[in-house]
């Protein structure tokens, strides 16, 4: 059996870090994503599902530390079904997803990059400064095959 899914969208909520007794971090947010199509009469339509996402382990505190309500992300993970029983002893249930890996897809230019996220701005820093430079190379266009 195969349990994939990739989604595309943006955070509803801020990231709800917390720690098992093992130690391990356990972050909880969800996601807003949408389909749009037209319908027959040529009306434009458009779906949002909202789906609750689960971080484990280091990519939980790595999410609670730059994303934020609102961010752009990519998940890739497998879908769960949670099942409770309210106080009043009716069954519930709905899907989530486990994530098991993201791509933070906002642009540099965000305001996450604003001077109130400092440890973002020194990593951010810190790898610009690391990066290895790239030598400009002298084309002609008549040059390229395509």
């Amino acid at each position: 059996m195969y349990n994939k899914v990739l989604l595309v969208g943006h955070l509803t909520r801020d990231i709800e870090l917390r720690y098992s007794q093992s130690g391990s971090a356990i972050a909880n947010t969800g996601i807003a994503t949408s389909h749009k199509w037209k319908s027959q009469n040529g009306e434009q339509k458009e779906e949002v599902m909202f789906v609750d996402l689960t971080f484990f382990g280091r990519s939980g505190e790595i999410a609670n530390q730059y994303l934020r309500k609102g961010s752009k992300i990519l998940v890739d993970g497998r879908l769960k079904l949670d099942q409770w029983t309210t106080q009043d002893g009716s069954k519930r249930s709905k899907h989530s997803i486990i994530v098991e890996t993201m791509k933070m897809l906002d642009s540099k230019n965000n305001n996450q990059n604003s001077p109130n996220n400092p440890q973002q701005n020194q990593a951010q820093s810190h790898a610009l400064n690391n990066a290895p430079q790239v030598p400009e190379i002298d084309i002609d266009q008549d040059e390229i095959p395509f």
